[in-house]
């Protein structure tokens, strides 16, 4: 039976120069599918390579070039090195730069609420850079996009079983709010901006990784807001974050939009743990709990922990 080591290396070969990778590491982190490894090559280079089944290779390829056009931008990230086929047309892989450095969710608590400020405030720079790719035109109106998925995924939460307290309330708050939606500009978005996927070097820069888990290339740019649900936790950085994205306070609609992306989204996530992952059920029903109280059971659009005096 081959090694490990073996069915990497055959997997390896039929990409260039991998004759000098001289340290493969796999990385067992992340949800996307992929084999993820570290590579060292003999004359220092240090790269990120993801290995992915050949039936991807279309949406693999066109992420991959779009990752080219964000770096172009001035984006701290895994930058595009490589791509192509190998294990014997079995595969594709990806090779990217490597970013030093700790996910944001384990560096942030270890700051002053001044470093989280700006640190936010970079992060939400390099997020305004990635919406600047706009979207093709001819798509559909993101209202309608949004509102058949959402309200097929509604439902489901609805049928699945489990109690939410104020359950009611965001479905409320969702009928009234929904319309906001209607012709929202789209544009290229990252998809799961959060901060497991932004890595804090020892210089306090801030690098965006993991591209992979995109429903679509294209939506409303203020839905990758949806994905802070530990805002509470690091609210000088989450503030930060949104003062970086609209150079100062945002308009009084990204608040009710938010509250829309946010509570309708948590009991997503509850239907997601019962259906998909039932060991994560419990820290779900909590986020939406959370959700809940930061926004007053859904009485005010302005979550409890936005810190408006910051206002650079």
């Amino acid at each position: 039976m081959e090694s490990n080591n073996e069915i990497l290396l055959s997997v390896c070969k039929d990409i260039p120069n991998h004759e000098s990778f001289i340290k493969i590491e796999a990385i067992n982190k992340g949800l996307s599918g992929d084999e993820k490894y570290y590579v060292e090559t003999a004359q220092g280079q240090r790269y990120l390579l993801r290995i992915s089944n050949i039936e991807s290779y279309e949406r693999k390829k066109t992420m991959y070039d779009m990752m080219g056009r964000v770096a172009s931008l001035g984006v701290y990230m895994s930058v595009p090195v490589d791509f192509g086929i190998c294990n014997n047309g079995k595969n594709v892989y990806q090779l990217l730069s490597w970013c030093d450095g700790e996910t944001a969710d384990i560096v942030l608590p270890k700051l002053s609420h001044d470093e989280q400020y700006m640190l936010g405030v970079k992060s939400g720079q390099n997020l305004r850079r990635i919406h600047s790719i706009p979207a093709p035109s001819g798509l559909e109106d993101w209202y309608y996009r949004f509102v058949r998925i959402n309200d097929g995924r509604l439902r489901t939460f609805f049928s699945c079983g489990v109690h939410i307290d104020g359950s009611d309330a965001i479905l409320a708050f969702y009928e009234e709010n929904r319309h906001l939606l209607r012709g929202r500009p789209q544009c290229f978005i990252h998809g799961d901006y959060h901060n497991d996927n932004l890595l804090i070097s020892a210089n306090r820069d801030i690098m965006v990784v993991d591209w992979d888990l995109i429903d679509s290339l294209y939506g409303d740019p203020w839905s990758e807001f949806s994905r802070i649900l530990n805002a509470n936790l690091v609210p000088h950085f989450t503030t930060g974050q949104i003062h970086g994205y609209f150079d100062g306070e945002p308009p009084e609609e990204f608040w009710r939009i938010l509250a829309l992306y946010l509570s309708t989204g948590a009991l997503m996530l509850v239907s997601w743990a019962v259906y998909v992952e039932p060991s994560c059920l419990d820290e779900c029903k909590q986020t939406a709990s959370n959700i809940m109280n930061w926004f007053d059971g859904m009485r005010s659009p302005v979550p409890k922990w936005y810190l408006r005096e910051l206002t650079s």
